[in-house]
């Protein structure tokens, strides 16, 4: 027989965005739904670089960015562990004079969104980071940047939801949607009808189609990171590295494990992606040049995974275009694992008061619209969730 259950929220993609808003929609007293086709935090959320940066992102995110800052900062308190999340500090290098210029530039655009950074020459480069190679030529610190384990934090918000009370149902894929004029109705085959008052479309790459099907139509693309992790090393790196202008980057964790990462892996199907060997191969040159203690360093493991990606490298967050109760959460080019915790935040406070003191207006699915669209209230076959 067909289980069906009623929620205040139901939530469409349980990774790090989908399952913190879980939790904090728990918090507020909200009963929530979580749905994840495949497992919590084991798509994009739990494989990516690891990185946790405010640094380099577009002025517009960095509000968003500097909210989930405070949050990482709560992380055993939140989900009841730090997930090895440590503010190594990010530095970006700087490969040329120009490079040096960009970098100068983007201090003191960003001057007062509390990253406190710090502009290294090539002397104060050498002399703090003597394992950095000689294409460095200088570069831009934000000290409390740094790092963390995606594949201990992203299912760790879910189990915390969980434990507040949270409906968490995994290896569950959204069949059908529909918002009938008073709730919306999700269908996961014969199984399973949840009604909810709203719905959080958090379905990362995916979620494209999700608000196609609701009439908020965006050119959203996939794209495959690349990243590969090496052996064991005697620790020598203290910084999660960057490159201005993009490029290969690095960090090394505790165990001596240097993740680097960089280009573009390729497709297998509409669920897999792998990387190749020749992107591969470029980013080991990318690295040496960087790095030269890995010349000799075996890589053990490579992956890639899939990532949206719209045209101005901006994510959609907040309301549907068309239908009320709807907020998307999608689009983050491959940079949403740090903003993770501030997109939940922002949910929750979207559906609870209808607004949210973070600013989010760059972020409207309407900018890919010409005109608004009368809201969806028929079936609504999802070609995935």
């Amino acid at each position: 027989m067909k289980e069906r259950i009623s929620t205040d929220v139901a939530i469409i993609g349980g990774g790090i965005m989908g399952a913190s808003a879980a939790l904090f929609l728990r918090r507020m007293g909200l009963s929530v739904a979580l749905l994840e086709r495949d497992l919590c935090g084991s798509r994009s959320s739990g494989v990516n670089y690891g990185g946790v940066r405010r640094q380099g992102r577009p002025a517009a995110q960095l509000p968003l960015a500097q909210r989930a800052h405070g949050l990482w900062a709560r992380l055993p308190e939140l989900i009841g562990t730090e997930g090895e999340y440590l503010r190594s500090g990010h530095l970006k290098i700087a490969r040329s004079e120009a490079d040096l210029a960009s970098l100068e530039a983007y201090r003191e655009r960003t001057h007062g969104f509390g990253m406190d950074l710090e502009m290294l020459s090539v002397r104060a480069l050498r002399e703090r980071c003597p394992w950095l190679g000689k294409t460095a030529v200088g570069g831009s610190l934000c000290p409390e940047d740094g790092q963390a384990n995606p594949r201990l934090v992203s299912p760790a918000f879910a189990l915390a939801a969980r434990r507040l009370g949270a409906d968490v149902r995994e290896q569950t894929g959204i069949d059908e949607a529909i918002h009938d004029g008073s709730v919306f109705v999700l269908r996961s085959g014969q199984a399973l009808e949840v009604h909810s008052r709203y719905l959080l479309n958090c379905a990362g790459a995916w979620a494209g189609n999700i608000a196609a099907q609701f009439g908020d139509t965006v050119p959203m693309e996939s794209g495959h990171p690349e990243m590969a992790v090496t052996e064991p090393l005697p620790v020598f790196m203290n910084f999660s590295l960057g490159v201005e202008g993009g490029g290969a980057y690095a960090r090394q964790v505790a165990r001596g494990n240097c993740v680097i990462g960089g280009g573009q892996g390729y497709a297998l199907d509409d669920q897999r992606a792998r990387a190749q060997r020749s992107g591969l191969a470029t980013l080991s040159q990318q690295i040496l040049g960087l790095l030269p203690a890995l010349r000799h360093a075996h890589i053990i493991r490579t992956w890639s995974g899939t990532e949206g990606y719209l045209p101005d490298r901006q994510p959609v967050l907040g309301p549907s275009t068309t239908t009320p109760g709807l907020f998307h959460a999608f689009g983050f080019a491959g940079g949403g694992f740090q903003l993770g915790p501030g997109v939940g935040a922002v949910l929750a406070d979207l559906v609870r008061d209808g607004q949210t003191a973070t600013p989010i207006a760059a972020f409207s699915a309407s900018r890919f619209s010409s005109a608004p669209r009368a809201a969806t209230t028929g079936p609504v076959p999802l070609a995935v969730a």
